[in-house]
């Protein structure tokens, strides 16, 4: 069995030579290939050597770690590519950051290099200036320049294993930083193969298979569920620069999309449109996300002919669940069954199995004997939060979920104290964090609430010292928006005259509103201006 990406790319390389591998839709609006862009697997074989060899002169190798902060670029993944036949782990950064963010990325993940896309220099300029660290950072589009020498260790003579660290993609957790999660090169591997091979509706078939992802490059599910699968089924992988209602239906057609990936977000806005000359032309067969409305399920289906498969997974142990088998049960928040290599087990709060119907906390495990087979290899730096996810041998998701009699899994709420807006996780601590900072909150409890475009906004609940009033409410916004990633910052803001604790300080933000109010009853309302740039 294959082990390492490198082997992987060199054996799909040779069979799929002539495949195309990497698409890129036509956008003469955008800064890099306005023209779109097209490589096969023995193309892209060529660059990643090239690349390879570049940073084997520079003296990165085995051990290293180098963040990528390059957008939607389909030199993302080639570079990832190259890192992983070095046995450098890929440390990919969101453009969305702010200089504090990125600073906190390069200092926990010990970074030895950035690479960066020319427009996004000054945000990392700003990051390692702020993380006080001597980074160096090097601009690149569409060709690795030189390099400078690396200056930590030499890199480690041992050959690159299954075991080798291959990303490390920081995702939001309940203790207000992210956490990096550490992904080797045989979970990256295996998750693919997974994916690939799900069945029933999801279907790989080399050199027809072409999935079109709007989805972000420093995420889990393009960068390496789909982008794994695609390697290993010789398929090909369509990377648009984000998601663009108005642009869907056209580069569907246009690139000769197969297959797409989605977050509940897209389904609205498409449904949203008028009926349009591209939506007939397209040829998806299937879509693969998360999160899509029931109630706009069917209709969506019956619109546009191809079906939406709910599934879920994460990046900790992306060993994904589908509902990919007919009958679907589209009218509600199913999302598959547990498989041979994916135990699931539903809790209560003392960990033991909850009867069946019976709402619980999702854990899981690849089977008894070797429980952590196909998950991450740890939460970098936090060994104590890595092992209290793994309480029991059973890893602890976080989602709230009900089985039922024929073990069909349907999702409730999420758990743990994440907000998800537009397809991003947000950690309510660390823009708790960041508010508790500003000289004048007294107390804040960040909390979720509904929003019919993005599935849920932020709410900041804020106890201040002295008056409140909405000029206060927009320094807080403003504090707040120079400080995270916009998608972070409170949409809305509320000030409470007393924010209940317990006994022991902890905020009891199920007693915040009375049982006659609507959470958003006197807040200011700042989601227009949660924008990029």
């Amino acid at each position: 069995m294959v082990e390492t990406i490198g082997a992987l790319l060199d054996a799909r390389a040779k069979v799929f030579s002539e495949h195309s591998f990497l698409q890129v839709p036509a956008n003469d609006a955008r800064d890099y290939h306005p023209d779109g862009y097209l490589c096969t697997y023995g193309a892209a074989a060529q660059v990643v050597a090239a690349l390879e060899a570049r940073l084997a002169g520079a003296g990165y190798g085995h051990g290293h770690r180098i963040a990528v902060l390059l957008e939607n670029r389909p030199e993302m993944l080639l570079i990832k590519l190259a890192l992983a036949k070095r046995g450098i782990s890929w440390v990919p950064v969101n453009p969305d950051y702010r200089p504090a963010e990125v600073a906190y990325l390069l200092q926990d993940s010990a970074a030895d290099l950035a690479l960066v896309a020319p427009e996004l220099a000054g945000l990392m300029a700003a990051g390692i200036a702020e993380s006080g660290l001597d980074v160096a950072s090097v601009e690149m589009t569409e060709s690795l320049p030189d390099l400078p020498k690396a200056v930590r260790p030499a890199p480690s003579d041992q050959p690159v294993s299954g075991a080798t660290e291959a990303s490390l993609i920081y995702t939001s957790g309940t203790t207000g930083r992210p956490k990096g999660c550490i992904m080797s090169h045989a979970y990256e591997v295996e998750m693919g193969q997974w994916y690939a091979s799900r069945g029933g509706l999801i279907q790989f078939e080399a050199g027809v298979t072409k999935v079109y992802c709007p989805l972000p490059l420093f995420h889990v599910n393009a960068a390496i569920l789909l982008f794994m699968a695609v390697i290993d089924t010789g398929s090909t992988h369509i990377i648009p620069e984000r998601f663009r209602a108005r642009a869907w239906w056209r580069e569907l057609a246009e690139t000769g999309a197969t297959a797409a990936h989605y977050l509940g977000i897209i389904i609205p806005a498409l449904m949203n449109r008028e009926p349009e000359e591209w939506e007939q032309k397209h040829q998806v067969k299937w879509a693969v996300g998360a999160g899509v409305e029931p109630t706009l399920h069917r209709p969506f289906e019956e619109r546009f002919g191809f079906p939406l498969i709910e599934v879920w997974g994460m990046t900790e142990m992306c060993r994904m669940i589908a509902d990919c088998e007919e009958p679907r049960r589209i009218d509600t928040r199913a999302m598959g069954r547990p498989q041979p290599g994916l135990d699931v087990r539903v809790v209560d709060e003392d960990d033991n199995e909850v009867p069946r119907g019976t709402p619980g906390e999702m854990t899981l495990r690849y089977n008894a004997d070797t429980p952590r087979r196909g998950a991450f290899s740890g939460y970098l730096n936090l060994p104590e939060a890595t092992e209290d996810s793994w309480r029991g041998d059973w890893f602890h998701t976080g989602d709230t979920v009900v089985m039922d009699d024929t073990d069909m899994i349907t999702f409730v709420d999420r758990k743990k104290n994440i907000i998800r807006r537009s397809g991003e996780n947000i950690a309510a601590a660390e823009i708790e964090a960041c508010l508790q900072d500003h000289p004048s909150v007294d107390r804040v409890a960040v909390v979720a609430v509904e929003d019919a475009m993005r599935d849920e906004e932020v709410m900041a609940c804020v106890q201040v010292l002295g008056d409140a009033d909405k000029a206060l409410a927009q320094d807080l916004f403003d504090w707040s928006f120079a400080r995270l990633a916009y998608y972070k910052a409170p949409g809305w803001i509320r000030f409470m005259a007393d924010i209940p604790v317990t006994g022991t300080q902890k905020i009891q933000k199920h007693s915040l509103f009375g049982d006659q109010e609507t959470e958003t009853d006197g807040a200011f309302d700042f989601r227009p201006l949660k924008k990029r740039g």
